[in-house]
């Protein structure tokens, strides 16, 4: 029972932190709320992702692929490039094509998670290195088609991008519209914080069930010894392709709010390093630990952004000399390396792969 009432208290405590915490930073600026919300977003790729390589155990670095599709469906639903591309749909949508963002949703979710299933068919039977150089080749596969996707018929504006992209609407209000609340001012990226809080809390609930369900079982006796488990009776080639699949639709989903959020896609955002950024939060934090996972995200999302305080002054300290951008990916490295030297099995390991004291030999 006192433990118990520890942890409601505990859960009580961060769930007030999270729900004032962009109204104590927004007054330093719009800027450290955006940062709050891109990190939002990268925890729900990581995971998605942890479903794919911390569950299953399958190295996928072409992730961002499933991103990049999410952020284009809706960019293509709810900009005005279609109609510009295609005259005979002025006709029929005069006031323009905004498809509602609730529609796209699962219709974004449905697509990655087809994609997903289609990219892990191919791959049943790799393992390792050549699995990572197969799904590393699907993610550039995909950033090419939308960068030159533009001739003969313009349906991605190739590396120009797609703009014009429709804000939010919840319950016919515009999240992008500054509003306020018992006197509380809320601008737009506030009001997106807590809609990305409410998706990662739902995506936390699902990885969580998912995880002691009997699917999440198998797949992690597929990534601790796939022949073990395909002797147990495991179908090991259903598992793996529910496990892409199902990582495919966070992926997705985390796609669409980007393009709301940002109202701008161009190819530049799914480039490969965002695919090597993602997997370095879910082995940074600890892979197949939802609670790690989550602050590998944050901390590799808010940390390039917080350096740029620290690559300034050191700029400035060397005369000009250095230069700021490489110096704070510098910095970022020398942060990950510390840290993967210091916690090698990730900042929050799970439990049975953390404990030192867990049973040897089979012994109870």
């Amino acid at each position: 029972m006192q433990f118990r009432k520890h942890s409601l208290l505990t859960y009580g405590l961060a769930a007030v932190a999270l729900l004032i915490l962009p109204l104590i930073v927004q007054p330093f600026g719009p800027g450290w709320v955006r940062i709050i919300d891109a990190a939002l977003l990268y925890v729900l790729l990581a995971l998605g992702l942890n479903i794919v390589v911390g569950y299953a155990g399958l190295l996928d670095l072409g992730y961002v692929a499933f991103y990049a599709v999410g952020a284009y469906l809706f960019a293509l639903l709810a900009s005005p490039h279609l109609l510009t591309t295609f005259p005979a749909l002025q006709a029929h949508f005069p006031d323009g094509l905004h498809t509602s963002l609730w529609l796209v949703v699962p219709l974004g979710a449905l697509v990655a998670g087809v994609l997903g299933v289609l990219l892990g068919a191919p791959t049943l039977k790799l393992r390792g290195d050549y699995l990572a150089i197969v799904t590393l080749g699907f993610g550039e596969i995909i950033r090419e088609l939308v960068t030159n996707l533009n001739k003969p018929i313009n349906f991605t504006n190739g590396a120009q991008g797609l703009s014009n992209i429709d804000s939010a609407r919840l319950f016919g209000s515009d999240l992008n519209r500054t509003k306020e609340i018992f006197g509380i001012e809320l601008p737009g990226v506030t009001q997106y914080y807590y809609m990305f809080l409410v998706l990662v809390i739902v995506s936390v609930f699902i990885c969580y069930r998912l995880e002691r369900s009997r699917i999440g079982r198998a797949w992690m006796a597929i990534r601790e010894d796939e022949v073990a488990a395909k002797a147990m009776g495991i179908n090991t080639r259903n598992m793996k392709l529910l496990a892409f699949g199902m990582g495919a639709t966070f992926g997705g989903v985390s796609g669409v709010m980007f393009a709301t959020f940002q109202r701008f896609v161009s190819p530049e955002s799914f480039a490969l390093n965002e695919s090597i950024m993602i997997v370095a939060m879910v082995v940074l934090g600890g892979m197949g630990h939802i609670p790690g996972v989550i602050i590998g995200a944050l901390l590799l999302a808010a940390l390039p952004e917080t350096l740029r305080y620290v690559a300034g002054p050191l700029q400035e300290m060397s005369g000009g000399r250095l230069d700021a951008s490489i110096l704070r990916q510098l910095l970022i490295s020398v942060a990950m390396i510390g840290i993967m030297l210091a916690r090698p099995k990730g900042l929050w390991p799970a439990p049975e792969h953390g404990r030192k004291d867990a049973p040897k030999g089979g012994q109870a």
